[in-house]
């Protein structure tokens, strides 16, 4: 593997005064989100020792990184909260002399990440995906009839066709982000508009549905959605997929389907970056390398369901998961897809004030 060149370079720094702290890399990842054996690897062919830890929503990540000091090496910030962080001066630029792997990334799919980070400079992607619709197929087919398709944000914005889920629950996520552009969208309206009015709009459907939804939450769907405790969920792609997975490995007889409405859907990345106080940059540059060697990275694909961004992978990934076009988006679905700019101070105020309202239901 290439990676073994950046161990070299590792094992070098690894002598030196440093060489114990540098023996571990810290990592702070979504939860879920890499294969069982991943980590392993990485230390059998590094050396390095890997502290892992997990969370599960941006505003998290966020809080430990604008507050300094957080320990980490290596973080996982979706694509619009990583880009102000950039402004914050948070990340530092990679050396990619130690990134030999940057080979293998699909370039089209870099640039499009490249309008949160100019010349993607700061960050490598990680994985992406959609936000969409998690469902149990019997329960739709048991109020909606064995011929519904699920394609439309529908499902949960509109009162009476969310009130005929509401028994069974409904589980949003809490991430206003994700949920305030989805509502506008479905409105018609610009999902990436910044607009009073248009928050309103959407705060007010939203708050005209609240009644349906059993909670808020980043991830308890996964495990929900497996043993049948709910049966709609607005969840990211590769989330709701794992949780297909989960119910028919148990064999209960629940089965979780994906849908990306017609609507439109929003498009992520999840982003590799290195804190600008990171205690052992050059064991970060080593693991970030790693996970982008192409039989690695399809590894994590085929665990996690989520599609990366390594153009080399193809031929080690599942060809059921690659052809899937809930994970892997047909042309015709991408046209609806929209991407996220980071909100301003003025718009993240407003935000935080309506999903607050969304949330407690008042």
């Amino acid at each position: 593997m290439q990676n073994r060149f950046v161990a070299a370079t590792v094992a070098a720094v690894l002598a030196s005064a440093g060489a114990v702290q540098a023996q571990t890399v810290n990592v702070f990842n979504w939860s879920d989100y890499i294969a069982p054996d991943t980590l392993e690897r990485f230390t059998a062919e590094t050396g390095i020792t890997v502290n892992y830890d997990v969370f599960d929503s941006n505003d998290t990540l966020e809080a430990r990184m604008l507050a300094g000091s957080s320990g980490f090496d290596v973080v996982v910030p979706t694509s619009d909260f990583m880009q102000r962080q950039i402004a914050a001066g948070v990340y530092q630029p990679l050396n990619k002399d130690l990134l030999p792997n940057l080979v293998h990334m699909d370039p089209q799919l870099m640039e499009l990440a490249a309008a949160f980070d100019p010349g993607n400079e700061h960050s490598v992607i990680y994985l992406w995906g959609t936000t969409g619709l998690g469902y149990n197929a019997t329960a739709v087919a048991e109020r909606m009839g064995d011929d519904y398709e699920v394609d439309s944000w529908a499902l949960i914005f509109d009162p009476e066709l969310a009130a005929q889920f509401q028994d069974c629950g409904i589980a949003w996520l809490d991430a206003p982000t994700e949920m305030f552009p989805a509502a506008m969208n479905y409105l018609g309206l610009d999902p990436t508009s910044t607009d009073q009015a248009d928050f309103d709009a959407a705060a007010e459907l939203l708050n005209g549905v609240r009644s349906t939804v059993r909670y808020f939450h980043s991830s308890q769907y996964i495990s929900d959605l497996a043993n049948g405790e709910i049966c709609l969920a607005v969840g990211w792609s590769g989330d709701v997929l794992q949780a297909a997975e989960r119910a028919e490995e148990a064999g209960a007889g629940v089965e979780v389907g994906y849908a990306i409405p017609d609507e439109g859907a929003h498009l992520w990345f999840d982003m590799l970056v290195i804190p600008s106080d990171a205690p052992n940059p050059e064991a970060a540059h080593a693991f970030i390398n790693f996970l982008m060697d192409p039989e690695v990275s399809a590894d994590i694909v085929n665990y996690v369901m989520f599609p990366d961004a390594n153009a080399a992978s193809n031929e080690f990934i599942d060809p059921d998961i690659l052809n899937d076009p809930t994970i892997y988006p047909t042309e015709d679905a991408q046209a609806g897809f929209w991407t996220l700019q980071p909100y301003d101070s003025r718009t993240d105020r407003t935000v935080t004030r309506l999903w607050t309202r969304v949330r407690t239901g008042q």
